[in-house]
């Protein structure tokens, strides 16, 4: 009687070990291709896939984004792919977007009414809200 639950609970920690593995990695099998997570990576590990990427410092804070905003149809916001580099004070020092009407890059100053903003459209200086356009 021992032996056989022996058998039957190294038969279930065998089976609780597989589930585990197979949730882990990619199965191919007959042609078809299974992936349970979101992110994938190619069998050569060199690209990674998913909806948006955060970069997080020691304390959890978010320091680098990467995502795709979906356009506004109630707005006139197209969708736009905007890469934020955030300081340690929670504010876009860097912003580069680019939207189906262009492209554009903003550094931050030391203050949230001090930047600089580059697009086709032009250049932009403000500086503690005063603006200054260069066409």
């Amino acid at each position: 009687m021992k032996t056989q639950r022996l058998l039957i609970t190294l038969a279930v920690l065998n089976l609780g070990l597989l589930v585990f593995l197979l949730a882990q990695i990619e199965v191919r099998f007959l042609g078809f291709r299974f992936l349970p997570r979101s992110v994938e990576v190619n069998s050569a590990g060199s690209i990674l896939r998913g909806r948006a990427l955060e970069i997080t410092d020691d304390e959890g804070r978010i320091r680098a984004s990467i995502k795709v905003h979906p356009a506004d149809r109630t707005l006139p916001y197209p969708e736009t792919v905007i890469l934020r580099l955030i300081n340690e004070n929670g504010g876009p020092s860097v912003k580069l977007a680019t939207t189906e009407q262009g492209g554009g890059l903003v550094l931050g100053g030391d203050s949230a009414s001090t930047y600089v903003q580059l697009s086709a459209h032009g250049l932009r200086l403000t500086k503690d809200g005063q603006q200054q356009m260069i066409p």
